[in-house]
């Protein structure tokens, strides 16, 4: 495992028996590349509008999936439902998305993209597919490619895991939060679903 030049100024502490080597966490390390690749601490992107992280991840989506439903958004980000109605509540109020009516179902609205969200989402896009170019200079085409397969593998896990420790405490009768609710049906809408 290559080594991280802060491990040479972070040593593992010696008041705990076993402390955790966060450098080989490989969640942890995950969580961080994930902080450093936030939308918003991005200025070429934070140029391009005044949109709070959870927005730019909503109209992003939005606009490479339109027309899509808000639980579609939930589900194929991983967002909790009530952070993408919010999401969806402030860009809508903002002049960026609109809804259209379900030809199947009337009482699902889908999501579009407005002119002005349109505007916005092409100039982010931009921005977004320079920071690719740029990280993915750090990988080479194959390299790049098992990345993206572990990721999936990774996601994979992870949804599985929790959805099956929800799972395990709603068998036992403990009443779930939303969000923990939503793994379980997230999981459902997979292959295998939960155990």
């Amino acid at each position: 495992m290559t080594e991280s030049p802060r491990q040479h100024v972070f040593r593992l502490t010696e008041r705990l028996s076993n402390p955790l080597d966060l450098y080989r966490h490989l969640p942890f390390r995950i969580a961080v590349v994930s902080n450093l690749l936030m939308l918003d601490r991005d200025l070429s992107i934070r140029s391009c509008s005044n949109l709070a992280p959870r927005e730019l991840r909503i109209l992003l989506n939005v606009g490479s999936y339109m027309p899509i439903t808000s639980a579609d958004i939930a589900y194929q980000t991983r967002i909790d439902s009530y952070t993408v109605s919010r999401a969806v509540s402030a860009l809508h109020k903002q002049g960026y998305l609109t809804f259209e009516e379900s030809l199947t179902n009337r009482r699902v609205k889908l999501l579009v993209l407005t002119e002005k969200g349109e505007k916005v989402y092409t100039k982010i896009g931009e921005q977004i597919d320079q920071r690719a170019t740029t990280l993915g200079e750090a990988l080479s085409t194959e390299e790049t490619a098992e990345f993206l397969r572990m990721l999936s593998l990774l996601e994979d896990r992870a949804e599985q895991w929790l959805a099956d420790q929800a799972y395990d405490r709603q068998q036992q009768g403990s009443s779930l939060p939303a969000d923990q609710k939503e793994l379980i049906r997230w999981r459902k809408k997979s292959t295998c679903g939960p155990r």
